[in-house]
């Protein structure tokens, strides 16, 4: 981005555009539904980009003459989920190009159009895509990107953005409130395959991975990974494969554990520019006191050393199929 100048930002609910032809077929990306979606979206982002109202003259200006538009993707893990796909395996990373490089190819499309009868972005004669075929005579300068929607996935009831799942059962904390949440997707797995029971969300909650538990058939661990699970070169390679098909930068976390090292992390960045990322984000677990998201097995270790604990503060246990419920002083998990 240039001095003063913003992109307006959306993003896809890819877990919204999974679906089953028939009762018995394998689950499959619905490509025409995906295809609409990302046609509705630029229409809105564009539509927003003259509605929106900036504090100061010169961000209005400047946005307003390259209209650049910030369309992305959430979901992702779940609809990995859905397709019976593995987070880790070579698959996963093929639908990953394969699914951003449509959204890229639409959006642009989706963007000509609009030229067409809204015009070209005012700077059109002064970038580089003058030089291109008609094709890139887009009414925005860049479309595509991807942020983090932390917020916004908790509101649609998805994964955020590209990440993993963080774990199926954690806490999600903020000054005033803990909460903790299940993992709806596999909780309707759990009941299909036959092996749910409170006592095992109990167990895997304390846990914080499948890796360890017996009572989960393996085809099952396969594909419900989590961050922790996953190895740093992993995240970065997820990462790049969006990259390839993004207009501005990727937005993802590398997790690692709190024994990473200096040396690790010099590795995953350097990994993440050979690979043609343009930005690289790494947390280390447990580095911060307080920290967002947090896997129970860290918090259940934490009481055990009697640190510090608030009393006082509610706990929401949350899953998207109903409604929050407050419970105080939530010891077990605390």
């Amino acid at each position: 981005l240039q001095p003063y100048e913003s992109a307006i930002l959306g993003s896809i609910n890819l877990s919204n555009h999974v679906t089953r032809e028939s009762s018995g077929h394998d689950p499959f990306i619905d490509w025409e539904k995906l295809k609409i979606t990302i046609h509705t979206a630029v229409h809105f982002l564009d539509n927003a980009t003259d509605i929106n109202e900036f504090h100061l003259p010169e961000i209005a200006q400047r946005v307003r003459k390259t209209r650049k538009l910030g369309l992305g993707v959430m979901g992702f893990a779940d609809m990995l989920i859905n397709l019976r796909i593995a987070y880790n395996s070579s698959e996963a990373f093929n639908t990953a190009d394969q699914v951003m490089q449509f959204i890229d190819n639409e959006a642009r499309k989706a963007s000509c159009k609009l030229a067409k009868t809204r015009g070209v972005f005012p700077y059109f004669e002064e970038s580089i895509l003058k030089n291109y075929g008609e094709e890139f005579h887009t009414r925005n300068a860049t479309r595509t990107t991807i942020s983090p929607t932390g917020t916004l996935s908790i509101i649609a009831s998805c994964s955020p953005s590209i990440e993993p799942l963080f774990a199926l059962s954690y806490l999600r904390k903020t000054a005033q409130f803990e909460m903790l949440e299940v993992n709806p997707l596999f909780e309707e797995v759990a009941k299909e395959e036959g092996f749910y029971s409170e006592d095992l969300l109990r167990k895997i909650a304390l846990s914080g991975t499948l890796k360890d538990i017996d009572e989960v058939p393996n085809h099952i661990k396969e594909i419900f990974v989590t961050a922790m699970d996953l190895s740093p070169e992993t995240h970065v390679a997820m990462q790049a494969a969006f990259q390839k098909h993004v207009d501005a930068a990727v937005s993802k976390t590398v997790n690692f554990p709190y024994s990473a090292t200096v040396e690790d992390v010099k590795k995953v960045f350097e990994l993440a520019y050979d690979l043609g990322c343009k930005g690289i984000t790494i947390y280390r677990d447990g580095s911060r006191t307080m920290q967002v998201l947090t896997s129970f097995k860290r918090e259940y270790v934490k009481e055990q050393k009697n640190e510090p604990k608030d009393e006082d503060k509610e706990t929401f246990v949350y899953s998207s199929n109903n409604a929050p419920t407050i419970h105080k002083k939530l010891h077990t998990f605390r």
